[in-house]
């Protein structure tokens, strides 16, 4: 796929542009801000960008602002987001779009070259990775929201695997089950958080946006 990065650190920067040229993706651009980012993007047109959340000048939210922008005028390029820590804020408002295409993981897990990779294949392939603990801290805002309170511990152990992006044989082999049960506790699920006649995928998404309005 075509890929432009965008991170400050020079080091971490010119290490993922080896990293994913050695895995046969084209690297369109490597830039060190937000806003030269967006310029990237407008040049060459990529399949995906890859984001730190901090950027220049003030190390805050310039990377994230320019995914946002990004999708707003190019909803077809598809976004894997990079943060030191757990954003809660820019994490919930990243996903409170068309999370489709659309990825959030902690740059720890950079150092885990599999893992990155994968989420990288999934995000370019049009799903979601979102990092287990994003996720997990996300759903921690929520845990007095009464929907959330009905779901068994299964259930919830399903759907924090779920806004990972994981598909149900992936969580099934996770949590050492079948995948008829798996299928099951979804099903479940959807009918406590009252989404059983949403149709097609965006119900996965829907399952965990549903607790990101606190």
């Amino acid at each position: 796929m075509r890929v432009i990065l965008a991170e400050d650190s020079t080091l971490l920067r010119e290490g993922l542009v080896r990293l994913l040229a050695e895995e046969g993706h084209e690297v369109a651009a490597a830039v060190g801000d937000g806003q030269a980012l967006v310029a990237a993007v407008d040049a060459h047109d990529p399949d995906t960008v890859v984001v730190d959340v901090r950027m220049p000048p003030t190390h805050t939210d310039e990377g994230l602002r320019a995914a946002l922008e990004i999708r707003r005028r190019r909803p077809h390029v598809n976004v894997l987001v990079l943060s030191q820590y757990v954003e809660k804020k820019y994490a919930a408002e990243l996903m409170s779009s068309d999370v489709a295409g659309v990825g959030y993981l902690l740059k720890d897990r950079v150092a885990q070259v599999g893992d990155f990779l994968d989420a990288l294949e999934r995000v370019g392939a049009g799903g979601t990775a979102f990092d287990p603990e994003v996720v997990r801290q996300l759903l921690a805002r929520t845990t007095q929201v009464d929907p959330l309170s009905r779901l068994t511990p299964r259930e919830r152990e399903v759907l924090e695997r779920m806004a990972q992006g994981l598909t149900n044989a992936s969580i099934a082999q996770q949590l050492h089950v079948s995948q008829s049960a798996v299928e099951k506790h979804v099903n479940s699920l959807f009918d406590k958080l009252g989404l059983a006649h949403a149709g097609g995928y965006s119900r996965r998404v829907l399952a965990v946006l549903r607790f990101l309005e606190s």
